[in-house]
């Protein structure tokens, strides 16, 4: 008998098939992209198991303290209502600690990640997740979708209990099969970008443009992208602040490339380390003596701890070390660097109307059921709905 979710995806299946039909899909390019939104579980709920430990053996120790209390005090007379109160307490800490020494007995296993790493349980919803957002950490799941360019069909939809998107891309893939050809381009940002996933797109030998995490600092269109970011709310921004960079930057170093030689803005002469390799870089690396930068006026202004640090070091890059392994991040920041692939990868922005009208327009600003097989059906469905109505206002168009 098959579930209410399975009855979905095959709904979502056959709408994506009619606007196959219908023209509505190009199979030139598939923007990956997913929201994280909340779920219908507690994020106070969430922790390892040795988290879960400590706290049952809290509420047990808390039960026994206000027992022992009150015998010690059943010579003096209490007042009815104060002994009620307390008793009530006591049940609650004991139902609390027992339901929680069940859950443990009954997921007696750690929750883990891909590569083996222990992830917080959650006794609401074991297979959700907690995860950051721009709002704040909430326990949920995150939406993903594939959508064509030409008209904003999702081709994929799935719902993953975990933050990390760097772990659905290629589940993603696996899925959107039956619409890739051999000119399909799939793009996706910065969250979905690793070698590993590289690397198996390039063995699939599938078509794809993903960004990494400084793409936008490679790119001088982006130079002063900084001016125009809205300052933290103090009221809700929680996060620690990041520390500040020394004043000095290498820039403000006097170097001769050809002479090797390297001049602090103090005007003393720093020695050469030599040209080591940096995440396949070459580079000329150079310190400061201690009898210099030891008793030197601006320490404050070149160190970013100058209570720790003793001397200051500094590198100048020059280019990509040739007998470097060349790993397909390298290749595909080579790609996305030119004019061509920036304009291709310009092209998936037209994906992120889907999510605003599934999450402003359809009020999709939680999912309401437990587990991941529901909660990928329901996002499956408000997918659905979004494809039908494309397909309903091509008719109208036709």
């Amino acid at each position: 008998m098959s579930t209410v979710g399975e009855d979905i995806a095959h709904v979502f299946g056959a709408v994506v098939a009619i606007c196959d039909d219908e023209g509505l899909i190009s199979h030139e390019m598939f923007a990956i992209d997913g929201v994280k939104l909340p779920s219908n579980a507690s994020k106070a709920r969430s922790g390892t198991r040795a988290d879960m430990e400590h706290h049952a053996t809290k509420l047990e120790a808390a039960a026994r303290t206000i027992v022992a209390r009150h015998r010690a005090a059943d010579a003096v007379p209490v007042e009815p209502t104060l002994a009620f109160k307390a008793g009530k307490r006591i049940a609650r800490l004991e139902r609390d600690a027992t339901q929680l020494r069940e859950w443990l007995a009954a997921h007696p296993e750690e929750r883990r990640g891909p590569k083996g790493t222990v992830r917080q349980s959650n006794r609401t919803d074991n297979e959700s997740a907690k995860m950051a957002t721009s709002k704040g950490v909430i326990q949920g799941y995150t939406g993903v979708a594939a959508v064509d360019k030409a008209h904003q069909i999702i081709v994929e939809a799935q719902a993953h209990g975990t933050g990390a998107e760097q772990e659905v891309l290629l589940a993603m893939v696996t899925a959107m099969a039956p619409v890739l050809t051999d000119d399909s381009l799939i793009t996706a940002d910065a969250g979905y970008h690793s070698e590993a996933n590289l690397t198996e797109l390039a063995k699939r030998e599938v078509d794809a443009l993903i960004a990494d995490g400084a793409m936008r600092k490679r790119d001088e269109r982006f130079a002063t992208q900084d001016r125009h970011q809205a300052k933290p709310d103090p009221l809700h921004d929680k996060s620690t602040p990041s520390r500040a960079l020394p004043v000095y930057q290498p820039s403000d170093f006097t170097y001769d490339a050809e002479g090797r030689t390297c001049v602090c803005p103090a005007g003393k002469a720093l020695y050469r380390k030599g040209q080591p390799v940096k995440k396949g870089l070459l580079a000329d690396q150079y310190q400061g003596a201690k009898r210099d930068c030891g008793p030197c006026a601006q320490r404050a202004q070149c160190l970013r701890t100058p209570e720790k640090t003793a001397v200051r070091q500094v590198a100048f890059f020059h280019g990509r070390d040739p007998a470097a392994r060349e790993t397909h991040t390298m290749r595909m920041q080579a790609r996305i660097d030119t004019p061509e692939g920036r304009a291709h990868y310009a092209e998936r922005f037209g994906a992120e109307p889907v999510f605003a009208n599934l999450r402003f327009n359809k009020r999709l600003d939680r999912f309401t059921l437990r587990g991941r097989a529901k909660v990928d059906g329901q996002w499956k469905l408000f997918c659905l709905v979004q494809n039908i109505e494309k397909l309903a206002h091509h008719g109208y168009a036709a």
